[in-house]
């Protein structure tokens, strides 16, 4: 019997150790408790990470309104937040005592202690009213709790963020409908009902009136609640359909949960997200930073089909079809590292969203880069879609319209218009382009003559040329799968279009003008805000790097393995010749600064993994290390730059993990240095692949030996072929460096 009992303790010891007890006593990982929404909402410069609370990849998406982390007044709470930093709809706000008609505009004093914010739950505190105002997410629907204190009277009032017609209409004290127009012309569904009834009100002409109708524009409505009631809860549905399916989304999802059971059933579902990766080892900072990174990296694209129909901004009709339609995704920002996480993690989904993009280009008649809502955001510059397909495809990724997928990639490439932040046909300079194979810069001071130039964005002539090769050498490489060979061969040549614009004397990839003469710039300073005559967002220093379909060849270009490294090194270690206060008015985008590395901004994101190609892995490892401890901490200052809803999370994911994808597109990962123990990767084909670090540590980060299943490995490199395979990746990790190992097979085969 004795025996009995210390089995059956050992088990129960066991079952703790990878699962927790909620105060909901719901099972969950533990894993949950190391995720902080909070991390990186104090930006350095630009935009921060939002506290968004949602569940993974779908429609419902909220955070509170307010400025950033610093701001301690909240202006309201959407109903959900349509696209990435592209607008909300529904606006709620709960307020005590007599209605007034400033009472919509009157801001919501907070405390930062007193706001709890998990991807399943939000709560805050709103020190005005005494008012406690929860929220819990679903699919399609969200659910309301706001706690008023005793004696007062209480109502909740409700607004539009858009400028176009909307409306409310209360159909009987606990139940309401609304629309709102998003974008100018897309009619946004909302359903919704209260747990007790009220006294319906709208805000018209800048009078109160009891009504319990209203429409037009900036329309305001209002419920109000006797004192003494019990906390008013608010839960609904909403539809880019129509509004009787916002109505059927509330009555599927949502009609008979309680606000426990939505939230149990929310942080269940996060559990499932972050119970895939299961770690050992590593700081309580770097679990939290890990586990934050990966729940940022579910926060889009997001899924709006209904009942086999969605919306589309492609064709502005309401389409049918069987599978999830996915949209909000920004592919400049997500092809380096979120979208081949996701091919690991979620293969099934990527497809969907892969032949989201197919039915885009079918609708619209060109391959989308920024695919929101509404359309193609015109965005940034390329076409990196087709390397995303490319990447797909060559990690057996099949169940999409391929074919469908090149003929929008083909024309896209053939037809469209390089310029950043435009869409639509090819203009004078995209047949300078194809015709010379650089894209033509401007002298500084010299005057734009082309109209279709974005006065702000400019030319950005290296960035298109560079970003353009990369996007023809993922087409070559499909037409080549494929069987195209013409094309195969055009594209080929087109890849190597990078090389017309290396200036061998200076050792940088600068601008020639549309005559062949080179310009004579400072690469690190010149090209107006951001650098956009001739780059984006960045200098030449972090340009230099941009040829990631061809390392050996960058390689080559720089005069060998050792040029390459001696310029990696410099790259860390170069000043910036002015005060960051010069810096940063001129660029503001690169932040997370080490030299003239830029961690903050995605076109460096490969960068620290190029050690890996000179023959130098201990200083890949070196530097890994260095950025992800400098510039990902687990506190509100913790992302370097703009995140962009898993552009940087991603990279954190991979990197704490041990390896990365430096070239989407080829189906390899370099390894860096784990910043945990062991990291165990549960895959949908049901086998897992592990990296054992053993001894790793803050200090123990270099590598001293390596096998993988159990084979002596000495370079830096595995297959996703072994990853998908269940691949065992074991370190033996010290506190100096190995300067012997990784040094084997530092090029790979294109």
């Amino acid at each position: 019997m004795l025996r009995y009992f210390c089995l059956l303790l050992l088990v129960v010891i066991n079952s703790l150790g990878c699962s927790h007890v909620s105060s909901d006593s719901v099972i969950t990982s533990p894993n949950l408790d190391y995720i902080d929404p909070t991390i990186g909402n104090a930006p350095q410069l630009l935009v921060p990470t939002r506290p968004t609370v949602q569940l993974p990849n779908e429609l419902i998406r909220m955070y509170p309104m307010r400025k950033d982390y610093f701001d301690d007044q909240i202006s309201s709470f959407p109903l959900t937040i349509v696209s990435h930093r592209l607008g909300e709809v529904f606006s709620i706000k709960p307020v005590n005592g007599n209605l007034n008609p400033e009472s919509w505009n009157q801001r919501m004093p907070w405390d930062h202690d007193l706001e709890i914010t998990r991807p399943w739950y939000y709560s805050t505190y709103l020190i005005r009213d005494g008012i406690t105002t929860e929220f819990t997410p679903g699919k399609k629907t969200g659910y309301y709790r706001f706690t008023f204190p005793e004696g007062k009277d209480r109502s909740i009032l409700f607004n539009v963020y858009n400028d176009g017609e909307s409306s409310f209409q209360f159909l009987s004290g606990t139940e309401m409908a609304g629309t709102e127009t998003y974008h100018g012309d897309i009619k946004i569904y909302m359903y919704g009902k209260f747990n007790t009834p009220g006294t319906p009100g709208i805000l018209e002409n800048g009078q109160l009136k009891r009504a319990s109708s209203i429409s037009g524009k900036f329309t305001k409505a209002s419920i109000s609640f006797p004192a003494g009631s019990s906390a008013v809860e608010f839960k609904y549905g909403i539809s880019f359909v129509s509004a009787a399916q916002a109505k059927i989304n509330y009555d599927k999802e949502i009609s008979e949960a309680d606000f426990e059971t939505m939230k149990r059933s929310a942080e269940q579902t996060w559990s499932g997200i972050v119970s895939q990766i299961q770690i050992e080892g590593g700081t309580e900072a770097q679990r939290r930073s890990f586990y934050t990174a990966l729940y940022r990296c579910h926060e889009r694209m997001v899924n709006i089909t209904e009942d086999s129909m969605y919306y589309s901004g492609y064709n502005k009709q309401i389409n049918r079809d069987s599978r999830p339609f996915y949209v909000d995704d920004w592919s400049w920002d997500t092809y380096l590292a979120l979208h081949p996480l996701r091919m690991l993690l979620h293969p099934a989904q990527e497809e969907d969203m892969l032949q989201s993009y197919v039915r885009m280009y079918a609708q619209s008649g060109w391959m989308p880069t920024f695919p929101v809502l509404f359309g193609d955001h015109a965005c940034m510059n390329g076409f990196h879609s087709s390397i995303i397909f490319l990447d797909a495809y060559r990690k057996g990724l099949k169940h999409f319209d391929l074919e469908k997928a090149y003929e929008g990639i083909r024309k896209n490439s053939l037809e469209a218009t390089l310029l950043p932040w435009r869409n639509g046909s090819k203009t004078i300079l995209d047949d300078f382009y194809h015709a010379n194979g650089y894209f033509p810069a401007l002298h500084p001071d010299e005057k734009e003559t082309i109209t279709d130039v974005d006065p702000f964005e400019r030319r950005q002539a290296v960035a298109v040329t560079l970003g353009a090769s990369y996007d023809d050498w993922a087409a070559s490489q499909l037409a080549n799968k494929m069987g195209k060979q013409e094309d195969f061969q055009l594209f080929g040549k087109r890849a190597m279009n990078y090389r017309n614009l290396w200036n061998e004397q200076r050792g940088f990839f600068l601008p020639k003008d549309n005559k062949g003469a080179w310009i004579d710039i400072d690469p690190k300073f010149d090209g107006g805000p951001g650098g956009r005559d001739y780059y984006d967002e960045n200098n030449g220093w972090t340009y230099l790097w941009q040829v990631q379909e061809d390392i050996p060849g960058l390689i080559t270009l720089m005069g060998g393995k050792k040029a390459f490294e001696e310029k990696l090194d410099q790259l860390f270690r170069e000043d910036l010749g002015r005060s960051k206060y010069e810096f940063w008015n001129k660029f503001p985008d690169a932040t997370g600064l080490v030299g003239q590395f830029s961690m903050g901004n995605e076109p460096s994101l490969h960068i620290p993994y190029l050690y890996n190609y000179a023959g130098a892995p201990w200083k890949t490892q070196k530097a890994v290390r260095f950025v992800l401890d400098l510039w990902f901490k687990d506190n509100v200052f913790g992302i370097p730059g703009d995140e962009d809803g898993g552009g940087l999370s991603a990279f954190a994911v991979f990197s704490s993990m041990g390896f990365y994808p430096v070239t989407p597109g080829l189906p390899v990962y370099t390894i860096g240095s784990p910043v945990f123990s062991k990291v165990t990767i549960a895959l949908e084909n049901g086998k897992k692949f592990t990296v054992i670090a053993n001894n790793s540590s803050v200090t123990n980060k270099y590598i001293q030996r390596a096998t993988m299943d159990g084979k002596e490995l000495n370079s830096p490199w595995f297959t996703h072929e072994q990853l998908m395979n269940g691949g065992t990746l074991e370190l033996d990790m010290g506190p100096k460096p190995n300067l012997q190992w990784g040094t084997e097979g530092a090029e790979l085969d294109k």
